[in-house]
């Protein structure tokens, strides 16, 4: 069974008999590990902090967005593509935040008979999240109801599974290993130059792997931004986090079509993640326009204010 932040049985035996012991055996430069913050490369060269997404994006080549939005000061158009992604995701937080709460308030009898209905209240606190206008209503809506049924059939489907393997269990135990991530993750990353205040999709401390879900096409740069969090968890708790794992999400004649990209965070991950850090911050700091990118796309987020 897939879920959106959990590995089904071929997909455990790739990680543990294969990529897991890739990572180990494979040498990743000391320089490039989170723990050495305070020395070059890592150590940030100016004295202000980045959001991870803004420091992974190369949706626009040139870097012009970041100049427009930092030194500018133009605000950035929320486009329909932006406030889908935000309120999937926001579905995926409450669903998990609302499965824990409501698990660790029962017995472990009732909990392979609890379904989570996604109530009208529920609904509406996703889709009133941060007052954004929502162009596409009804197909957002529909997409909500899927996500969180399809998740809430997985979750029954894994608690019945453990509760037959392990009839003694205490409620925490099986949460814990129904529910094995931890959602919107806080993390500082002001060591690194990053916001002090970043929040991961996911993090899955039984393999200590780092996952971002995405609803949109997929990109090479979205391995970044998973490289940025990773970079982050190693300055803070300073053991290594070698792998990354992008959930790519698409919704297809009623069914939830799921695609997963499994990496090494290597050294040429984490060295192009600092190079695009220190280039937009010195974009930012030296006030330097990068100049208008000849294919800009049509749904960018500053196209108006741009070309």
């Amino acid at each position: 069974m897939k879920y959106m932040y959990f590995f089904n049985k071929e997909e455990r035996m790739y990680l543990n008999k294969g990529l897991i012991p890739e990572s180990r055996e494979m040498y990743i430069d000391q320089d490039l590990r989170g723990w050495n913050w305070q020395s070059p490369p890592l150590k940030p060269v100016y004295d202000f902090n980045l959001p991870v997404s803004e420091v992974a994006s190369e949706f626009c080549p040139t870097f012009r967005d970041v100049y427009l939005k930092r030194v500018l000061n133009i605000e950035q158009e929320v486009n329909k593509y932006m406030v889908r992604g935000i309120l999937l995701h926001k579905t995926m937080l409450d669903f998990i935040t609302e499965c824990k709460k409501t698990f660790y308030n029962q017995s472990v009898e009732k909990c392979n008979k609890t379904k989570l209905e996604l109530t009208e209240g529920k609904m509406n606190s996703i889709l009133d999240y941060q007052d954004m206008k929502i162009e596409n209503r009804e197909e957002i809506i529909e997409e909500i109801k899927l996500l969180w049924d399809f998740e809430m059939q997985r979750v029954i489907y894994r608690i019945q599974e453990i509760l037959s393997r392990q009839p003694y269990i205490g409620i925490d135990a099986l949460i814990s290993q129904a529910i094995p991530v931890v959602v919107e993750q806080k993390l500082n990353g002001s060591f690194l130059g990053l916001s002090s205040h970043l929040s991961t999709d996911a993090v899955n401390f039984s393999e200590t792997i780092i996952l971002d879900i995405k609803f949109g096409q997929k990109r090479s740069f979205h391995r970044l931004n998973v490289t940025g969090y990773a970079l982050t968890m190693e300055a803070i708790h300073s053991f290594p986090v070698n792998i990354g794992c992008l959930v790519y999400t698409s919704f297809k004649n009623g069914r939830i079509i799921l695609d997963r990209d499994f990496f090494i965070i290597d050294d040429q991950l984490r060295q192009q993640f600092i190079e695009n850090r220190d280039e937009k911050m010195r974009i930012i700091f030296e006030e330097d326009d990068p100049g208008v990118n000849e294919n800009c796309q049509q749904f960018c987020s500053f196209r108006k204010d741009c070309v």
